[in-house]
């Protein structure tokens, strides 16, 4: 089985979505600038149903701010470097229950759950190291990497 190809962690369209809106309120965070939901699918291809939803998730979480009027649209209420991924993940998908494994507990059973926590504990630690700035700047170096030809 070739491990490219597998994916032991369920990448949701919920976060996915929040990811990228997140990602372009954090390039425009420096601006002080709010963000309309149009601005946001613009550049990004998140339907617009699903992204009032979460940016109003969001907002209740107290991750992002909407302003009003003509000027109005969607900010970070704190800076990128401070919102992690996994706190993104945690917001929008919820603690993940323990699995209740006191049925019949057997030395393989025990055996498949310490290697799950293992592969749990990992994603933890790598999602909680990253955050939006963290996607900021590796979108950054990446598109001064390629740029983008024009005729």
């Amino acid at each position: 089985m070739n491990s490219q190809n597998y994916a032991l962690l369920d990448l949701s369209s919920k976060v996915e979505y929040a990811l990228l809106a997140l990602l372009e309120l954090a390039s425009h965070h420096g601006k002080k600038l709010p963000l309309t939901m149009s601005e946001i699918t613009a550049k990004q291809p998140i339907p617009e149903r699903y992204l009032e939803q979460i940016l109003t998730n969001l907002r209740r979480a107290g991750v992002v701010q909407s302003q009003r009027g003509s000027k109005g649209g969607f900010v970070l209420v704190r800076e990128p470097w401070q919102i992690t991924i996994l706190e993104i993940v945690t917001l929008v998908e919820g603690e993940r229950k323990e699995k209740d494994t006191s049925d019949s507990p057997t030395l393989e059973k025990t055996l498949v759950y310490e290697v799950w926590e293992q592969a749990n504990a990992a994603s933890i630690e790598v999602l909680g190291s990253y955050t939006l700035q963290n996607l900021c700047d590796e979108r950054e170096t990446r598109a001064q990497q390629s740029p983008m030809y024009y005729i």
